[in-house]
């Protein structure tokens, strides 16, 4: 258990409501204002003047008392308030565009998933129907007594979060853009990432979250790693993104991990996505990959297959109104938390394919072999220099994760330094849905976390 410390007494009040704060979002239990006050070094007093702020503010809120045990009336617990401030999560794919909102105790109170190929769209009228969708949602929420904290937009590409722009998607042919300007959002606070990055924070709930749904908690530091179309990761040290100087770390899809392999659309040979990205995966295992995987993963187009006919809805939603004709979307509302989509049309032919006998079952389990063969090459030497815990696999690698383990769990065994005297874990995401949308509205809850002085004094 970590100690949270408090300012003195000539500090800020501001970094004691944040101490505050981190002791009942991130502590094993809910802790009662006795308990925070034993954690922070505050008096009763002050802690009882802080918590009542923050239940003003809905931020905090006490829980029923526990049954009495022992001598002496126990302690309120305390925990984070549900469907209040919440945040937003924002994502452009190569087969879908999304919006997820999330409250302080990480159930999703709202979302919208919308399905498609979008290779070679155009930007401006892509995010000007995701920024439509997205202003339909907080209009529900807001009506709902909720308030949105700000937003994120997780973008497949190269992103420089620090002027919010990108510098290039290859999957979708956007380069040199503003995403923001067309989103039209410019009445709250959005931020842009790359979707690596916060599917990686995703798997990094708060402490009090992560009990209330039962999901469950990573080691402090670990890589996670991401396979779609390209191949993502995301580095977090103590639970907190590493993200290099100009926020591009991660690149591990374009390691090279065979110096004569086929060339890749980088102009490199031989890097990971040639071996282990979804479209190769599919072309080895003899699948046709799904319209637009295959030009976007630079590979040449499977014998027979058929050019995509449109766009069709996401799988069992229903159609959403107000989206306007002819913006190369599918309508599509109502997702439940935790219901899904396939990654990407082929994986569910790839595992079919797995299970079956015959030349394709041992095409596509050569296919998955090779995949794991190099993505394990990659992962080692990726340990080896960022020193991490455990490697933790998302997108399509978590449906195929038994298929993976040998040879991953083969490399970082023999390939990384300290695994004798420090084994490193291989696990699946928790997070396995939409990642870059919960983790971009956790991103944005973070920070009203890091900081509630804002929120708690608009309440006073």
């Amino acid at each position: 258990m970590t100690t949270t410390t408090a300012a003195g007494q000539h500090s800020l009040r501001e970094l004691n409501l944040a101490a505050v704060v981190d002791v009942i979002y991130d502590d094993a239990a809910p802790p009662s204002r006795a308990g925070v006050a034993a954690r922070t070094g505050l008096t009763r007093a002050t802690v009882s003047t802080l918590v009542d702020r923050l239940i003003s503010a809905r931020i905090v809120r006490e829980l029923p008392l526990p049954a009495a045990r022992g001598v002496g009336r126990p302690g309120v617990p305390l925990a984070p308030a549900p469907r209040s401030l919440v945040g937003l999560g924002l994502e452009v794919n190569l087969g879908y565009v999304g919006a997820r909102i999330l409250d302080l105790t990480g159930e999703v109170v709202a979302q919208e998933i919308l399905s498609g190929d979008f290779a070679g769209s155009e930007p401006g009228q892509v995010l000007g129907q995701l920024g439509h969708l997205a202003r339909e949602l907080v209009r529900g929420v807001e009506a709902g007594g909720m308030t949105v904290a700000g937003a994120r937009l997780a973008l497949p590409g190269l992103v420089r979060a620090s002027a919010g722009r990108l510098e290039i998607a290859p999957n979708l042919g956007w380069r040199d853009l503003d995403p923001l300007a067309p989103l039209g959002l410019s009445s709250m606070d959005v931020g842009v990432r790359n979707e690596a990055k916060l599917a990686g924070l995703a798997q990094t709930p708060m402490r009090a979250a992560a009990r209330t749904r039962g999901e469950v908690e990573l080691p402090g530091s670990f890589v996670y790693v991401s396979g779609g179309v390209g191949i993502g990761s995301a580095i977090l040290f103590d639970r907190e993104l590493f993200e290099g100087r100009h926020g591009w770390s991660g690149e591990i899809g374009h390691v090279v991990v065979h110096r004569s392999g086929p060339v890749c659309r980088c102009g490199n040979h031989g890097c990971l996505e040639q071996y282990a990205g979804q479209g190769a995966i599919l072309a080895a295992a003899g699948l046709a990959p799904a319209a637009g995987i295959e030009a976007a993963a630079g590979l040449a187009p499977a014998a027979g297959l058929a050019p995509a006919a449109g766009l069709a809805p996401a799988a069992g939603l229903a159609p959403s109104a107000g989206l306007a004709p002819g913006s190369g979307l599918a309508p599509g509302a109502g997702l439940a938390p935790g219901a899904g989509l396939a990654p990407a049309a082929g994986l569910d032919d790839l595992t079919a394919a797995l299970r079956s006998a015959g030349e394709q079952g041992a095409r596509a389990r050569s296919a998955v072999a090779t995949a794991a063969d190099a993505l394990g090459r990659a992962l080692a030497d990726y340990v080896n220099i960022v020193d991490v815990e455990a490697v933790v696999l998302g997108g399509i690698y978590a449906p195929l994760f038994e298929q993976l383990r040998p040879a991953i769990r083969e490399w970082l065994d023999r390939g990384v330094l300290y695994a004798p005297h420090e084994p490193v874990d291989l696990l699946i995401a928790p997070v396995r849905d939409f990642a870059a949308l919960t983790g971009g509205a956790r991103e944005v809850l973070r920070g009203v976390l890091a900081d509630p002085s804002p929120w708690v004094n608009g309440a006073a």
